[in-house]
């Protein structure tokens, strides 16, 4: 009987993945940063501490898996450690790496292949003060929204669109194959297989609104041939009618849908303005299944009433265009549903918490929460605000540093 099941981006949470960042961070700096797809460099304890409390959160309403957790459990087993080995020499082919992978214990090969392998140097690279990572750190790590999720009671692994998160595929793709906790129906996609240049696919820009009902974003990180690949395999396997596909526009604030749109009740959603209200307003095409074709819908909310799931939007950033582009860099549409009405933000992005107040939704320091300080009555709407001021330097917000696992149905 799978373990992993996920029909809905709100209904009440049981059960989801998450990694604790940790020295993998300290291999970015300021001269390799935007090669990890950073635009700042983060402080190790600082994340880690705001990290900590947001699993503090987390543990409150669902069991939370912790990535390194689940693979030292693994790579104990000969078989996993066959299969992370091989698939670490297949992303960089070395004797030597070879030979210190085979000498590892489980927890010290997982911790390498989290952090990373320095490349012996020689005596030029001594010279010149030259460091190589022989197997790349996956300081992206955290963000475990994009290297795989789960279709009802599918896994699908993701086919990540740059390089320094290959190894990210592999070690997800070993939880969902070898760890009983992520016990699931088959994977449906295996992106940690994919060899196309141009089918790349990352959680970011998957978003299942109903057991019938996805809604997809076309980015720089998840190609059109990768959509439409996964959508024939949904409609075949998972009973998925509809498909609503958002295009974003090539722009560093919107590497995935969740930077611009996120769920946040039955009825409501978080979206960024400009992209989904007025003139700047993104195209927005409707596919269904045994449908040849695909439909240009006049707006992303026509094409939700269009398969009877309308949402009202709350506007990240309020009504002031500049607060609101300021906000959304900050990730303040990247929100993570616990339960219909109660989700989880950054404190920083104040005017998005006062349009959620506006709206109904109390807002609760996640500190006194995780302490047992306040407490959610049945029903009630919260937004539980967490620091985040360090981890948004990586880019995301708590929906991309989450992977549901499992979620009650509505």
């Amino acid at each position: 009987m799978p373990r992993v099941h996920i029909t809905s981006e709100i209904g009440p949470l049981r059960a989801v993945l998450v990694h604790t960042p940790g020295r993998e961070l300290v291999a970015v700096t300021p001269a390799n940063r935007e090669a990890y797809l950073y635009d700042d460099i983060i402080d190790l304890e600082l994340a880690q501490r705001e990290h900590r409390s947001f699993v503090a959160v987390l543990e409150r309403f669902a069991q939370v898996h912790e990535v390194r957790v689940l693979l030292t459990e693994l790579a104990g087993q000969p078989e996993v450690r066959e299969y992370l080995v091989t698939g670490a020499l297949e992303v960089v082919p070395s004797d030597a790496l070879a030979k210190q992978l085979a000498e590892l214990s489980a927890a010290d090969l997982v911790t390498l292949m989290i952090e990373g392998a320095l490349e012996e140097a020689g005596p030029i690279a001594r010279a010149l003060n030259e460091t190589r990572y022989a197997l790349p750190p996956l300081p992206n790590l955290f963000f475990t929204r994009d290297a795989g999720l789960v279709m009802g009671e599918h896994a699908v692994i993701g086919s990540m669109r740059h390089g320094v998160r290959w190894t990210e595929e592999l070690l997800v793709k070993a939880l969902f194959r070898y760890h009983p906790c992520l016990e699931n129906a088959g994977i449906l996609y295996d992106g940690s297989e994919e060899k196309r240049s141009n089918y790349t696919l990352e959680g970011g820009d998957v978003h299942p609104l109903r057991p019938d009902l996805l809604l997809l974003g076309f980015s720089e990180r998840s190609s059109p041939a990768a959509l439409d690949h996964l959508c024939d395999l949904v409609f075949e396997h998972c009973g998925v009618q509809d498909a609503i596909v958002v295009v974003l526009p090539n722009e560093r604030t919107a590497i995935h849908l969740d930077m611009i749109f996120t769920q946040i009740d039955r009825e409501a959603c978080c979206v960024y303005p400009p992209h989904f209200v007025g003139p700047e307003r993104l195209a927005v095409l409707h596919r269904r299944k045994r449908s040849k074709g695909v439909k240009e819908m006049p707006n992303f909310f026509a094409a939700l009433q269009a398969v009877d799931q309308p949402l009202e939007p709350l506007f990240c950033g309020g009504a002031s265009r500049p607060v609101q582009e300021r906000e959304q860099w900050s990730s303040a549409c990247n929100f993570f549903a616990v339960r219909p009405g109660v989700v989880l933000t950054y404190e920083r992005n104040d005017a998005t918490l006062a349009e959620l107040a506006r709206a109904g939704f109390r807002v609760v320091p996640a500190a006194r929460l995780a302490r047992g300080e306040e407490s959610l009555a049945e029903g009630e709407r919260a937004a539980i605000a967490i620091e985040g001021s360090e981890l948004v330097r990586g880019a995301g917000g708590p929906r991309c540093m989450t992977l549901p696992l499992r979620r009650d149905d509505l």
